[in-house]
């Protein structure tokens, strides 16, 4: 009777090692299929991406780009002369442009105005004040 309990014992002990294998294999199955699962998403969202990209690249061309960044550095540009002109910061050639036309502008013969030879009048008439009218009040909309 003992021999048979023993055997029995060790029987259920193989029945709980192969329950206990097989739970574990089913939890690394679960395990397996959820970072599958994870991945799928990741590949989902890279290909999303990936599309997105695509028509980002067909909306903007290389050309387009080239041309915006041009423009960018020309208007840069522009309103760093102008900076410089308002700064007071002219170079020497433009210095130079302005003497010359200060000089053709003095040398010019300029025809004035004659100007009266009657005295300025000592007393400045009045001027009648105006009267002030009462401003109408706002009335607020409901």
């Amino acid at each position: 009777k003992a021999m048979l309990l023993l055997k029995k014992k060790r029987y259920q002990e193989q029945l709980l090692d192969k329950t206990e294998n097989q739970i574990s294999n089913l939890e690394r199955m679960v395990q397996d299929i959820e970072f599958t699962q994870i991945e799928m998403k990741v590949i989902e969202g890279l290909k999303i991406g990936n599309e997105c990209l695509n028509k980002m690249h067909q909306v903007m061309s290389i050309e387009e780009v080239e041309r915006i960044i041009g423009e960018t550095q020309d208007a840069v540009e522009y309103q760093r002369q102008i900076d410089e002109l308002l700064a007071g910061s002219l170079t020497e050639e433009d210095e130079d442009a302005i003497l010359e036309e200060l000089n053709a502008i003095t040398q010019e013969q300029l025809e004035l105005p004659e100007v009266p030879s009657e005295p300025l009048p000592e007393k400045i008439p009045e001027v009648s004040p105006i009267k002030n009218r009462p401003k109408p009040e706002l009335v607020a909309a409901s």
